[in-house]
């Protein structure tokens, strides 16, 4: 994946930072420890890009993450994304991923049936985990089996997945399950 530029920007989770190219978002980072610890992060994944301020379609997506972040509704599905160097399985994976409603969630292996891969939720598991765009790519909806929170590689763990969860389904109203099953 190719990127142009960064920017920072803060959330109900803390400080972000969002990378594009010319095709379209290149990259998410969820909060660090702090706003200087997600910029190192960001450099550490796109060497070459220079901090600058967003171009207007960035900037939209910057305002869509930070509502959504914040318990308002925001479809985020309409984000383009740069998908170079993804490869196919989990171009699949994300797909279906961007399709979660937020307040909704799935399972590894309910995503691995919906690609055609029943049994492939171990798979589907590790392209979550390195999903480049979390929040517009919702991993933080993909439970573990049984309805598990299971793991979350962002800075401060499940904790954050939680949080993260936690807002989105206070968004969506009291209609829609947090967890499918146990909460961990």
């Amino acid at each position: 994946m190719t990127a142009i530029g960064f920017a920072l920007f803060e959330t109900a989770i803390g400080p972000c930072a969002i990378a594009w190219s010319e095709s379209g978002i290149s990259g998410v980072q969820l909060s660090e420890a702090s706003m200087e610890a997600t910029r190192t992060r960001m450099q550490r994944r796109f060497p070459a890009v220079v901090e600058t301020a967003p171009p207007p379609s960035v900037q939209d997506a910057i305002d869509r993450i930070a509502a959504l972040m914040a318990g308002k509704p925001s479809d985020l599905t309409t984000i383009t994304l740069d998908l170079e160097g993804i490869p196919a399985f989990n171009r699949r994976v994300y797909e279906v991923t961007r399709g979660i409603p937020p307040g909704s969630t799935l399972t590894y292996g309910e995503i691995a049936e919906r690609i055609g891969e029943p049994g492939a939720a171990q798979s589907v598991g590790q392209a979550e985990g390195a999903n480049p765009f979390p929040i517009i790519v919702p991993c933080h909806r993909v439970l573990a089996a049984g309805g598990k929170v299971g793991g979350f590689s962002a800075h401060g763990g499940i904790a954050v997945k939680r949080k993260m969860l936690a807002i989105e389904a206070d968004a969506a109203g009291p209609a829609l399950p947090l967890f499918a099953g146990r909460p961990d």
